[in-house]
């Protein structure tokens, strides 16, 4: 009885490690650089925190507040205000690889960015 109640116990142990091990947290520093297509480079950093299924922080340049931020399994978008104008943000977070995705339309052009995490 007692090594039944031991194993069952270590079970459980096991299955929340795992769990906690899996669990991916968007939540803090991200810098990357948006390129364009001749090459130029536009470097970014958002700090963000997940609060259930929204997102808000703010990005260091362009200087801004994230607004309208949702996060759907590894799905997420969010506005930033340049110069008065909401530019939208979507992207996927690979939990992994601890990056994000993103892609913005600025000017009519669309730009990419690889985010990394901030240590």
């Amino acid at each position: 009885m007692k090594l039944k109640l031991i194993t069952i116990a270590g079970l459980f142990c096991c299955f929340f490690l795992c769990i906690g091990a899996t669990t991916c947290i968007i939540d803090g520093k991200w810098s990357g650089a948006f390129k364009t297509s001749d090459g130029s480079e536009f470097p970014v950093t958002y700090t963000l925190k997940q609060i259930d299924g929204t997102i808000v922080g703010n990005s260091s340049f362009p200087k801004g507040t994230v607004v309208d931020g949702k996060i759907e399994g590894d799905q997420l978008s969010f506005k930033v205000p340049i110069y008065g104008s909401p530019i939208a943000h979507f992207g996927k977070f690979y939990c992994q690889a601890d990056t994000i995705g993103i892609d913005i339309e600025l000017s009519g052009k669309k730009l990419h960015a690889t985010l990394k995490r901030d240590n």
